[in-house]
């Protein structure tokens, strides 16, 4: 299992929002993050994406919180206050860069998240189920393990022996 930052994709929302690329420029990006996908799907890797989406007014409520518990100060930065003039521009660039990259093999889930315990549960709940769907197994053990059995308990029995 592994877990991939979104790199991929602030490379198409936040050039793009701050006018850094143009629209030919993202969408050859779309591609390529399609192109990539589907290269780690066929070659049987299961994606799971998750867009976390809180609400302008819940993110506000957050940044109170870490304003006011020293605990939580170094979680804000004065960027977090600037980007926010440009939420609608932001939630256009989502949009367009779920839907661009949504695939059958490797789509994404948008998440509620205005409520942490809802977010935990629901990703938690569609990470649980795509393992589960892995059928995955331990192998089968490649030596006799009745034999190794009866070596271990041999060896401990000599083991007390030579303690009496």
């Amino acid at each position: 299992m592994a877990i991939f930052n979104r790199s991929h994709y602030e490379d198409v929302l936040v050039t793009r929002v701050h006018k850094l690329i143009d629209k030919a420029t993202w969408t050859t990006r779309y591609k390529r993050i399609r192109e990539f996908e589907t290269g780690l799907t066929d070659n049987g890797t299961t994606i799971l994406k998750f867009f976390l989406h809180i609400s302008e007014e819940e993110q506000l409520a957050r940044f109170a919180e870490r304003l006011e518990d020293p605990k939580r100060n170094w979680k804000i930065s004065e960027s977090d206050y600037t980007e926010r003039a440009l939420w609608d521009n932001y939630i256009e660039a989502f949009e367009d860069v779920i839907s661009a990259t949504s695939t059958p093999k490797a789509p994404w889930y948008v998440i509620p998240s205005n409520h942490k315990w809802f977010r935990n549960l629901a990703v938690s709940r569609i990470m649980a189920d795509s393992m589960e769907a892995l059928g995955m197994a331990f192998p089968k053990p490649s030596v006799d393990l009745a034999e190794i059995r009866r070596q271990y308990h041999r060896a401990v029995e000599e083991k007390h022996e030579h303690k009496r």
